[in-house]
């Protein structure tokens, strides 16, 4: 799949439709709009840095002058300093997660996967044109694992105390032009733990210089959610948030204008305001639109809307946004309903990181793990336990995928409710925003302090945004006299099979839906379960003692009309919570799919319940035992057909009507050779599936996700690695050593799904595992022509494969000066 097109918006390059990040400011040209210029950019800031892994002491001073010194600003010395060389560190670009770059260790963290944490230091340096001078000036940092303190110009400006929420700091005061240089230097501390699962370290989300006229909008400072009336007509209520960094009262026109998907105006509106000198103001307005296109999970329609801020009617700021027009509602007894039709939520819970990469994943495999639960029939997301990318978000309106948005830390004082707020305000213009979350399986959650804690933030969050419900994510304490459950609009269940009628019945007037489900743990390739050697049966046999299997938990969930939906414990494996193992499992079980994305069983098992557009078959296992001719192999089929016949050798084996809960199986007498599955609907053959009995492996295949990368530096793709047999079919059972070369790109990160293996996951070797293995790949800055990768095993005959790359600048960025 090629790469989507950049379009310039808001002086960044967006991918496809998304033609801008959600409430980023900036001059902008928009399709089949007039061009508004203005001196706003926003500028990539992840490229050359300086990284140093470890602590480095702050100096400390002894006499009464250098006491006196080290109060004032700007003062900060050692490795926040101005001054402070840091020739010497390591140079990379960003994002950038240090954890995964190192060894496993017994004695580290079991719940983040047995790797070292600590602190590490960044520091970067940039010049500002003395045009700039007048200018608001920002810096944005996505995301830092986990808790960070940053300095410019030895200022401290920010500190972070979350590894989940962005900071936008305004660093106007502080900046220098000109020949002087600014230097940012971040502290970054990782052993502050906020999860029970891999948060890796560093910076590891985007960052960014935003440039502004003194009158501008400020991030995130647009809301422009459409609604429909009882009339049956669609507005647009648009508030947009201005600031001025003036010394004097400035006043503003702002100008909406809504663009369609074919980039033709569909309406426009414009107000007046006033906004007094280093002050905010709102500009409120409404714009009507006759007979939208509607966004949905199967044609996720996007608008855009385009904010701009004039003065005396020179436009002096720009910011273009994404919309999408669409209903939902939670009914108590029906369920869900999207656009006044009933959608079963078909959902899964995911953490953020990836093999090879850690939690810095570039922007495209983020696009490539959603791409895969679009695969699987998944229409849901759960951003588990945190506030997502803001990418993945982009994502998810432009496949059409449903989200709960996630907040991290249950906590209503000052310094946490920001952070609740900062999440709602960066996330309430995407369609695919369903549910605000505001915490998950909390101890206070059947107290009335959790109570009243959730009252709070659930009243903060409807000062932000009246559009959508509030939910928790409650494993307990449901049936209190005071709980939680009363102070949300749908109640989130975690686990809770056995309460489903019973608090439905008690709370009629209740929405439901599962928020957490199932976790069955299985490993991929294997079939059989051996606690010592820590390999679990993806049969879909085991799970945890609070969970259900995948067939057990959704049958619980797709025969309850009044259950919503559920998200399922988890669409993908992922480092730490290595259960029911510690050492040396290293990564979990729990996915629908591996580290890398590579499917397990519980993958066909959902996509047959789930997918309803397409016939589905699938057979479980691979068919090569040797030393077990004649002894029974449990064969399962996956189907969503009327019925599923199973042939072995050319004799029929038997044939079955489909159970669509809990799938069929036989037990067959192994014989190598063809098995065959072959399903009917109305009595027509409308699916085969077949497996057969390999040879050994004698050569390797790459298969790259994509043919065609940008060349800008930041484009990755993963490439699956196989063993073949003489007869080019991929032998499930191998299991061998493969060393890679690269030229035109660069290996970033290798993978296989064994949750046991201890390899580097940077480097460029990696074993496969039961048939498969995963090398990420990423483009060369100004690269183009073809990246190639080559592929050796020692006695198989060797893989190449040529990505074409072709010229791309990649997003506006600010110069190296290092």
């Amino acid at each position: 799949m090629e790469r989507r097109q950049f379009l310039k918006v808001a002086g960044v390059a967006t991918a496809g439709a998304a033609l801008a990040r959600p409430g980023v400011s900036g001059a902008a040209e928009a399709p089949g709009v007039p061009s508004a210029k203005g001196p706003g950019e926003r500028l990539s800031l992840d490229l050359g840095w300086r990284f140093h892994r470890g602590d480095i002491p702050m100096p400390v001073p002894h006499t009464g002058d250098q006491t006196y010194a080290s109060t004032k600003a700007g003062a900060a010395g050692g490795a926040a300093g101005l001054h402070y060389d840091a020739s010497a560190w390591r140079q990379l670009d960003l994002p950038h997660d240090f954890v995964v770059e190192g060894p496993f260790e017994e004695t580290a963290n079991v719940a983040q996967g047995y790797r070292p944490k600590g602190v590490a230091w960044y520091r970067r340096t940039l010049r500002l044109d003395p045009a700039d001078q007048g200018k608001h000036l920002e810096l944005q940092f996505d995301g830092i694992a986990t808790n960070a303190t940053i300095w410019v110009n030895g200022n401290v400006v920010a500190h972070d105390w979350s590894g989940y929420s962005s900071l936008y700091i305004d660093i106007t005061a502080f900046a220098r032009f000109g020949d002087e240089l600014n230097a940012i230097a971040v502290r970054v501390d990782a052993d502050a733990l906020e999860g029970w699962w891999y948060e890796g370290g560093g910076i590891y989300r985007h960052t960014w210089l935003v440039k502004r006229s003194p009158v501008h909008l400020i991030t995130d400072g647009v809301y422009a959610h459409p609604r429909r009336g009882a009339d049956g007509g669609w507005t647009i209520p648009v508030e947009a948030t201005l600031a001025n960094i003036g010394e004097a009262a400035a006043d503003a026109e702002v100008e909406v204008v809504l663009v369609d998907p074919e980039g033709h105006p569909a309406a426009q509106g414009r107000a007046r305001v006033s906004v007094a000198s280093l002050d905010r103001s709102v500009a409120r307005l409404s714009l009507a639109v006759a007979e939208p296109k509607l966004w949905s999970i199967e044609s996720p329609t996007l608008y855009s809307v385009r904010t701009t801020v004039r003065q005396a009617g020179a436009a002096v700021d720009e910011a273009v946004t994404l919309c999408g027009f669409r209903t939902q509602r939670f009914d108590p007894d029906k369920g869900f309903f999207l656009n006044d039709k009933p959608v079963k939520i078909q959902g899964v819970c995911i953490h953020q990181d990836h093999a090879g990469v850690g939690v810095a994943l570039p922007d495209s495999i983020i696009d490539y793990r959603l791409r895969r639960l679009k695969a699987l029939g998944c229409n849901a997301i759960r951003s588990s336990h945190n506030a997502p990318t803001a990418e993945l978000l982009d994502a998810a309106d432009r496949l059409g995928f449903l989200v709960m948005d996630e907040n991290r830390l249950f906590n209503t004082s000052p310094d946490y409710m920001r952070m609740l707020e900062w999440m709602v305000r960066r996330d309430r213009n995407h369609p695919s925003v369903i549910l605000w979350s505001v915490f998950n399986e909390e101890p206070l959650e059947g107290r009335r302090e959790g109570y009243e804690m959730v009252r709070r933030m659930s009243a903060a969050v409807k000062r932000l945004d009246r559009t959508r419900p509030v939910t928790a994510a409650i494993n307990g304490g449901m049936f209190n006299p005071v709980n939680v459950s009363q102070a949300v609009d749908v109640v989130g269940f975690n686990y809770q099979i056995s309460a489903y009628d019973k608090f439905h019945a008690a709370n009629p007037t209740k929405a439901i839906t599962s928020s957490e489900d199932t976790s069955a743990v299985s490993t991929r390739g294997e079939y059989e379960t051996d606690m010592n050697a820590h390999l679990l049966t993806s049969y879909d046999d085991v799970a945890r003692p609070w969970g259900a299997t995948h067939r057990a938990a959704w049958k619980a969930i797709a025969t309850r009309p009044f259950m919503a939906g559920a998200f399922v414990w988890t669409g993908f494996d992922y480092r730490g919570e290595p259960q029911p193992f510690e050492w040396p499992t290293v990564s979990s079980s729990f996915g629908i799919m591996d580290l890398c994305g590579f499917e397990k069983t519980a993958f066909w098992i959902h996509q047959a319940q789930w997918v309803k557009d397409r016939p589905v078959l699938h057979l479980a296992p691979h068919w090569n035992w040797p030393g077990r001719e004649g002894k029974p192999i449990r064969v399962v089929a996956m189907a969503n057909t009327d019925t599923v016949a199973l042939i072995l050798n050319g004799k029929l084996i038997g044939e079955q009507k489909v159970d669509p809960y809990e799938m069929n199986e036989w037990h067959v007498p192994y014989a190598p050779g063809r098995l065959e599955a072959v399903g009917k609907t109305g009595g027509k053959v409308v699916a085969h599936f077949v497996v057969e009995t390999t040879g050994v492996p004698v050569a390797l295949r790459l298969t790259p996700d994509r043919t065609g990368l940008a060349g800008d530096g930041r484009d990755a793709a993963p490439i699956t690695v196989e063993a073949l047999d003489a007869k080019g079919r991929p032998v499930p059972t191998a299991n061998l050593p493969v060393t890679f070369e690269i030229a035109g790109g660069r290996i970033i990160g290798l993978g296989n799904g064994d949750a046991n293996s201890h390899e580097p996951e940077k480097g460029n070797a990696r074993r496969l595992y039961n048939g498969l293995a995963q090398v990420i790949v990423q483009t060369e800055e100004g690269g183009s022509g073809a990246l190639v990768l080559r592929a050796r095993s020692d006695g198989l005959k060797s893989a190449e494969t040529r990505i074409a790359v072709r010229p791309d600048p990649g997003p506006p960025s600010v110069s190296r000066t290092v």
